[in-house]
């Protein structure tokens, strides 16, 4: 495979994603319009990663504090969810584990805020080797110039920075399958 396909091609028996801190007190800190469609696409990637029956981990900063997951996200009490203190995932020995665990080397990042927990996450995953593909559209900050300047900043790490719909066709690589079925079907009711 070549160099470039290597970077940005994602593949299903090397893909995880992990659902950055959408908790109960972070959502209505953010933007209302932006957050929804933030919680539409994770939604939309969790359910095709479970039609890809794919793995998922999900994070909690601090939930005492910040809440649990919002029930919006489909699934979320069937996941397995990491409670943190430490910005970056990574800071927790649970999530590397679980991370462990799972044997994969690609991770799509989505969740908030994509300027501390998500962009902080992503920098370790990048310095531990793990090839990071952000969904820029699955992820959010209270303020649109920290969403833009982590954005911006995740290619000149070595991330690559993808979209939801860009992320889950990727995954499937072609038509004519049943998860093909379930991904064509949320991308025709997705509304943003």
């Amino acid at each position: 495979m070549g160099t470039i396909q290597d970077k940005f091609w994602l593949h299903q028996e090397q893909a995880v994603m992990v659902v950055v801190d959408v908790q109960e007190k972070l959502v209505p800190a953010m933007n209302e319009r932006v957050c929804g469609r933030v919680v539409q696409h994770i939604n939309m990637l969790l359910e095709g990663f479970n039609a890809m029956n794919l793995p998922v981990i999900m994070t909690e900063q601090y939930p005492r504090g910040l809440g649990h997951t919002i029930e919006e996200v489909a699934g979320a009490a069937d996941l397995q969810c990491v409670e943190k203190i430490a910005f970056s995932c990574c800071g927790e020995p649970n999530f590397i584990d679980a991370l462990e665990k799972t044997g994969r080397r690609q991770v799509l990042l989505v969740g908030m805020e994509a300027h501390v927990c998500v962009y902080q996450t992503m920098i370790d995953l990048l310095d531990r080797g793990y090839k990071v593909h952000l969904v820029g559209d699955a992820i959010c900050s209270r303020f649109k110039s920290d969403y833009q300047t982590a954005v911006s900043m995740a290619p000149l790490m070595g991330a690559v920075l993808t979209t939801t719909e860009m992320a889950l066709f990727q995954l499937l690589k072609q038509a004519g399958t049943e998860e093909f079925k379930v991904v064509s079907g949320l991308a025709r009711r997705r509304t943003g």
